[in-house]
C-alpha cells in the first residue's frame, strides 16, 4: 500500500524498487490496488523480477478501471475487478493480505492502514519514504485502540519484510 503519486525523490524510488526486488526474491505474491505512481512502479518492478502481481481494482471491469478511475493495466499479471469503488476495494485488498506494507502514502493509504490496524494485520512501514509510512507510529500512539495487529518499522526493505514474515510465520 502506498502512494499513488510518483516518488518524491530518486532515493525513495530506489528504496521502493529494493522492496519490489525483495518481494520477488522471496517468491511472494504481491497484491496492490492496481494503481498509479509509486505503487505502480513497485508492482511493475516486482513483476519484472518474477513475482506474481495481483491488482485489486475499484472498477467493475477493465473499461471502468481505465476510464472512470484512470488506472493502468500494464503492471499486473491479473486484475480482480471488484466494482466496489476505492474504499470498498481497499477492504478487499487489505483483508486479502497476510502482510500489509506501506511505502509513503496519502489519504487512501491512511484508509488502508486503519483497515489493516482494525483487522489485526501484520503491518510494515517502510520509514524514510514519507506519508503514512512515516506517520503511522504517531497516529497509533495518539489514537490508541486495542488491536491484535503488529506494526513493524524499518528503513531497510529487506529487514522490514523479514520482520513481517517472521511474525506471520510464527
Amino acid at each position: 500500500m502506498g502512494s499513488a503519486e510518483e516518488a518524491a525523490s530518486t532515493a525513495i524510488s530506489e528504496i521502493a524498487r529494493a522492496l519490489a526486488l525483495e518481494i520477488a526474491r522471496r517468491d511472494l505474491i504481491l497484491l496492490t490496488g492496481a494503481t498509479t505512481g509509486l505503487i505502480h512502479s513497485i508492482g511493475k518492478s516486482a513483476r519484472e523480477a518474477g513475482a506474481f502481481h495481483l491488482g485489486i481494482s475499484p472498477g467493475a471491469n477493465e473499461r471502468e478501471h481505465i476510464e472512470r478511475f484512470g488506472l493502468p493495466t500494464d503492471a499486473c499479471d491479473a486484475i480482480l475487478y471488484t466494482g466496489f469503488g476505492l474504499k470498498g476495494r481497499n477492504v478487499v485488498l487489505v483483508r486479502s493480505c497476510d502482510v500489509v506494507l506501506f511505502v509513503a502514502g496519502s489519504i487512501g493509504s491512511l484508509n488502508e492502514f486503519t483497515i489493516a490496524y482494525d483487522e489485526g494485520k501484520t503491518i510494515g512501514c517502510l520509514t524514510g519514504t514519507g506519508g503514512v509510512a512515516d506517520e503511522a507510529k504517531r497516529i497509533v500512539e495518539t489514537l490508541r485502540k486495542p488491536t491484535t495487529g503488529r506494526i513493524f518499522y524499518d528503513q531497510d526493505p529487506a529487514k522490514l519484510l523479514e520482520a513481517c514474515l517472521a511474525e506471520v510465520n510464527e
